[in-house]
């Protein structure tokens, strides 16, 4: 860099350039001054060179340089194009090839840009328990809402890392265009910030592989967005993460909120809500508060309520993947609803049914029936589980959420396994013959217990069917025996993460570096604990020790083949409907197996 000389000062006057100190003002070797018009400097201002063109739209081209702008202590890289600065632009590092066209203000001042911001997730009035930080994850806030100590450890290393910067970057090839205030917010390589309102104390994350694209009339406010993520169309978003591959639009308003990756949110609103992988709101009238939501599908006018009018809005609940409400359905928390269930109506008994997936919950005369494991044949469960697996966009070179899309998995079927369980023990305490069972402040009708005995026992044995078949059951391991958690997508043994735990209480893992490399272990680790939970199940199904394997392969392809051939049936009930065309029908028949 160096200073400028006399004549190129000249020319910039002459081109209606002023600065209140040229002496404050570098350039780089190659630069020249034509590239300048009408621009005002203030305080120290470093220029790159301006000998390239530009792409503002497809097809149109402009040269790169600075016209009609005001700049204030300031590096703009090379080849950049900004015009039209109505405000002034403040205290950022501008990275070579970006383009900022028609905006209004864009300043820092002291700011750690969203990073540490403190939110209080699930119970609203609750005390603090996520950390906002640029290197979040699912899985990471996952266990700072289980455990404090995991909590403290991120706020320390957020607080030691975060030097409150007075500059603030704005990287390479980011388009800014027609936005009216950014204050105190980091913009990533590749961004684009189209029309937004107002931006503030944020930082925007994005690369070339998956660029972050924020829309018109979008206000951000305290809230860091991951790569590949997009807010659009007047969403209002205050404390809040937006993961990776997330959609936020529509004017949807989300308010100390998680959102992890590609989840979809239209329209609605959520509040100290935790929205695991893949989960969907479309609808105006969708409000979701206070609770974990993973792998869910919204209906129009859900909502919850998580405030008593006692001690004030600090109740939440689950529910866990896959779990549907219809439309209008409501939920007073806390309530937790299994894998894979449907909610039909009003649950106000606080029922925990966490241990009966699959289940159609309905509430009737205020009167709450189960279905346990109907929803197993469904064929709107097989769908679900297909287009997870389609409609993870995120670069396979960078994921930092870890989601785990397998349909029977060890936790799911320790679920099954668990509702069997309790549903033999309820004949065996309340008799045989009777018409209807309470469990949970619910009630199950004779017939639909029966049902569900079969509809866990094929799970069951489908489970086992596909562990042997991955061969991993050669090398079982013996931490994936027991228990297991669903990890906000990450499947993992329990015995596995209240190890992890305990280290971060006893200051073994003090950074969250740390943590996500245990964490990755877990996941690698992921086929050989399954096969372990696989062999313990044979074990106690059979009673003992060794197990026969042609045995339990033939009794799997048996119950396959039975549970294919309910949800085909399932799909061909909904077909007889008659508004689904042949070829749709049968091209999604071919599907399932």
């Amino acid at each position: 860099m160096r200073l400028l000389d006399d004549e190129e000062i000249n020319i910039l006057e002459e081109q209606g350039c002023t600065a209140d100190n040229w002496l404050a003002i570098m350039v780089s070797d190659e630069f020249r001054p034509d590239a300048l018009r009408d621009v005002h400097f203030y305080g120290s201002v470093e220029l790159g060179a301006f000998y390239d063109n530009v792409e503002v739209e497809e097809g149109f081209w402009k040269r790169t340089g600075i016209r009609n702008a005001t700049l204030r202590n300031v590096v703009v890289g090379d080849n950049c194009l900004i015009e039209n600065v109505s405000g002034y632009i403040s205290n950022y590092n501008i990275g070579a090839g970006s383009y900022i066209s028609n905006v209004g203000t864009i300043s820092s001042q002291a700011s750690d840009f969203g990073n540490g911001v403190e939110l209080s997730v699930l119970s609203e009035a609750g005390e603090p328990n996520v950390v906002l930080t640029d290197q979040l994850t699912a899985q990471l806030a996952f266990l700072m809402i289980q455990s404090h100590a995991v909590f403290l450890m991120v706020k320390r290393q957020c607080a030691a890392s975060n030097d409150t910067e007075e500059r603030a970057v704005i990287g390479e090839h980011v388009r800014i265009t027609y936005t009216r205030e950014i204050n105190n917010a980091c913009v990533g390589d590749f961004c684009e910030i189209q029309g937004a309102s107002r931006i503030s104390n944020c930082t925007l994350l994005s690369g070339d592989e998956a660029s972050t694209f924020i829309g018109s009339d979008v206000i951000m406010e305290n809230t860091i967005v991951a790569q590949g993520a997009s807010v659009v169309d007047g969403a209002k978003v205050d404390s809040c993460f937006v993961g990776e591959n997330v959609h936020i639009g529509k004017g949807f308003t989300a308010t100390s909120s998680l959102f992890f990756a590609n989840c979809v949110m239209d329209n609605g609103e959520a509040v100290a809500s935790f929205l695991g992988p893949f989960s969907t709101a479309r609808h105006k009238s969708t409000f979701l508060v206070g609770g974990v939501f993973l792998f869910y599908d919204a209906a129009a006018g859900v909502n919850q309520t998580n405030h008593h009018y006692q001690t004030g809005p600090l109740h939440w609940g689950r529910l866990d993947r896959g779990a549907k409400t219809t439309s209008n359905s409501h939920i007073d928390w806390p309530a937790h609803l299994g894998a894979f269930s449907l909610l039909r109506g009003d649950l106000a008994n606080h029922a925990d049914l966490a241990s009966l997936p699959f289940s159609v919950i309905t509430v009737e005369d205020s009167k709450t029936y189960v279905e346990p494991g109907r929803n197993f044949c469904s064929v709107g469960v097989w769908r679900d589980v297909e287009k997870w697996k389609k409609r993870d966009l995120r670069p396979l070179s960078n994921r930092h959420d870890y989601i785990n899309t397998d349909f029977l998995n060890p936790y799911l079927v320790q679920q099954v396994a668990e509702g069997r369980d309790i549903l033999r023990r309820l004949v065996a305490e309340q008799g045989e013959h009777v018409d209807e069972y309470t469990y949970a402040k619910c009630h199950i009708r004779r017939e639909a217990l029966l049902r569900a005995n079969r509809y866990y026992d094929l799970a069951i044995k489908i489970f086992i069917g596909d562990a042997l078949k991955s061969g991993g059951m050669q090398s079982p391991y013996d931490t994936g025996a027991d228990q297991w958690i669903d990890l906000a997508g990450q499947l993992a043994p329990r015995k596995e993460i209240m190890r992890l735990l305990s280290d971060v209480d006893d200051g073994v893992i003090d950074t969250t570096d740390a943590l996500k490399e245990c964490l990755r272990r877990i996941k690698n680790d992921y086929p050989g604990n399954m096969a372990g939970y696989a062999h313990a199940l044979i074990q106690k199904e059979d009673g003992k020790m060794f197990y026969d394997e042609t045995k339990w392969t033939e009794a799997a392809e048996e119950a396959r083949s039975l549970w294919v051939k309910m949800v085909r049936q399932d799909a061909e009930s909904e077909y007889a409907l008659g508004d689904i065309p042949e070829m749709v029908f049968r091209k999604y028949l071919n599907t399932i197996e």
